[in-house]
């Protein structure tokens, strides 16, 4: 090969700070000095054409070579697992065709939010040719308009300035508490207590599922630019959620019948090997234990897209299945709950063989993802990938709103846009593929789904109910909210036919002098009785 055809391809054209197409595509992008998230609703109808297309079998060799020369990588013995961080960043995006200023604002986002990738990514699911615009390319790269354009200028200039890692570091950190770093009272609501001991690494939000976060499993094969967990991933330990107890775990699951299911994540609990994943999940299955009452054990991964060899190829691949074969032997429901954002992480050989594997087991697939701007946000994309997913025996389950947390002014899809995006792509799927359910918002209250768009006496409303909720009486609530054309989560919506939302506390209202029933009002203060609404 010559010198010039070693040369990645480039496209001609690259998003530019206030560009057109910049500006078309909203967010952090569009004009300078607008706040961040003022362009949530722009050009929802300007997409890349790459977005969703499958392309042909991926060219293993081309550029190939020059990557793995030029960044050295963290390597884990036997498996050919190669681990690209922020150390290697600014090699890897000169592939992308970045010039020197733009490297550098992507370096600055990557003191801020978490970078990690590997060679699988890079070498067989981005499409370079494409890049920086290929969706894979934007699904683990930083972006630089990620951040407030002030804030990737300040760190920038301290990155170009040599300036001491501590004051970098604290630059990050102030940057990262305005970013809503545990979105949904995760830190506050969600951690449970055991005879009036708190238990971190617990959550137990809902009645019926715990989660626990295994300390080895608080990484992944790469991050997603837009993971709503990326706290867990950067220099904070205060931010971290994580434990090894496994004990307490036990403990806590005995005292609580009404659970029925523990959900394993992360991060990702599959980048651990299986010796410490057996010493997590052996306990839960042990009859010694008095579990019976869990039913299911779920492990939150995206291996199945971002490393299929995990299943396949590494060294205990076999063990791990075999794991899995156990709990079923059990007599309990194993779901791996696959992660999939995109119907190229769909079409290596080696993913096909990775599901099929799983599946002898008698394991389940769960498929689920958020709707993200610039990477899904089309209905053919979740169209393709929920046939295809049925085609391999995976079974799909959510497609999640983005989450109020870290760049979600950037990635995130108004609630509108998202039900019109869901519905056309649901048209186009058999019943079997109608597992699905979306667009969901994971929000305080509980999971929140948008059924529609219509209009009831005059008035235009969104149409949504209760998934699953923090109160097991809303569940299956149907409810209102003013249709607001720009609303990209819950908490911008209006309640309508009513004064509060039904996970809302009672608000107050003034009543009559007297309440027949209940008692009069205080004689200096005539008509100002204040009493919850009912």
């Amino acid at each position: 090969m010559t010198e010039a055809e070693s040369e990645p391809s480039r496209l001609p054209v690259r998003i530019k700070r206030g560009s057109s197409f910049a500006r078309a595509y909203g967010g952090n992008a569009g004009r300078r000095g607008e706040p961040l998230g003022s362009g949530c609703l722009r050009g929802y109808f300007l997409r890349v054409s790459r977005a969703y297309r499958p392309r042909g079998a991926p060219n293993e060799g081309e550029g190939v070579t020059d990557i793995q020369q030029a960044v050295p990588s963290a390597r884990s013995a036997g498996r050919g697992f190669r681990a690209y961080s922020a150390k290697h960043l600014d090699t890897l995006v000169q592939r992308a065709g970045l010039p020197p200023e733009e490297r550098l604002a992507v370096r600055a986002v990557a003191t801020v939010l978490p970078f990690r990738t590997n060679s699988y990514v890079v070498e067989h699911l981005i499409d370079w040719d494409a890049a920086p615009d290929d969706p894979i390319y934007r699904l683990v790269f930083p972006q630089p308009d990620m951040l407030p354009e002030a804030d990737v200028r300040r760190l920038a200039d301290m990155i170009d300035r040599g300036e001491p890692a501590a004051g970098l570091r604290a630059a990050a950190h102030e940057i990262r508490m305005r970013l809503n770093p545990h979105p949904a009272g995760q830190l506050l609501l969600n951690p449970p207590s055991l005879q009036g001991r708190p238990l971190p690494g617990l959550q137990h939000k809902y009645q019926e599922t715990v989660l626990f976060f295994p300390r080895q499993g608080q990484t992944c094969h790469a991050y997603c630019s837009y993971c709503f967990r990326w706290a867990q991933f950067v220099d904070e330990p205060d931010l971290k959620m994580a434990t090894d107890d496994i004990g307490t775990l036990v403990a806590y699951l005995r005292e609580h019948p009404e659970v029925t299911s523990v959900l394993i994540t992360g991060g990702d609990p599959l980048i651990m090997g299986e010796v410490v994943l057996r010493r997590y999940i052996e306990p839960l299955i042990d009859p010694r234990n008095g579990l019976d009452h869990i039913e299911s054990i779920r492990l939150g991964t995206k291996s199945l897209a971002y490393w299929p060899q995990r299943f396949v190829t590494d060294p205990d691949a076999d063990d791990t299945l075999r794991l899995f074969g156990e709990v079923i032997a059990s007599g309990r429901n194993l779901a791996v709950m696959a992660h999939f954002s995109h119907p190229r992480e769909l079409e290596p050989p080696v993913l096909a063989e990775a599901v099929r594997r799983i599946r002898d087991t008698g394991a389940v697939i769960r498929t689920q993802a958020p709707l993200i701007r610039s990477i899904n946000d089309d209905p053919a994309a979740w169209r393709q990938m929920w046939r295809t997913q049925v085609r391999m025996g995976m079974i799909p389950y959510y497609m999640f709103v983005e989450r109020d947390t870290g760049p979600q002014d950037y990635f995130a899809v108004p609630l509108a846009r998202g039900y019109d995006i869901f519905r056309q792509a649901y048209q186009g799927v058999s019943g079997l593929a109608r597992t699905v359910r979306g667009p969901s918002m994971s929000a305080t209250p509980g999971k929140v789904c948008v059924d529609g768009v219509t209009e009831v006496a005059g008035i235009k409303v969104f149409v949504l109910h209760m998934i699953q909720a923090r109160d097991p009486s809303l569940v299956g609530s149907p409810f209102f909210a003013r249709f607001d054309p720009a609303a990209c989560w819950l908490t911008d919506l209006e309640p309508v036919f009513a004064d509060r939302f039904p996970f809302e506390p009672a608000r107050y209202e003034t009543v009559p002098d007297e309440l027949p029933g209940l008692w009069p009002s205080e004689p200096d203060e005539p008509g100002e009785l204040m009493v919850p609404a009912i």
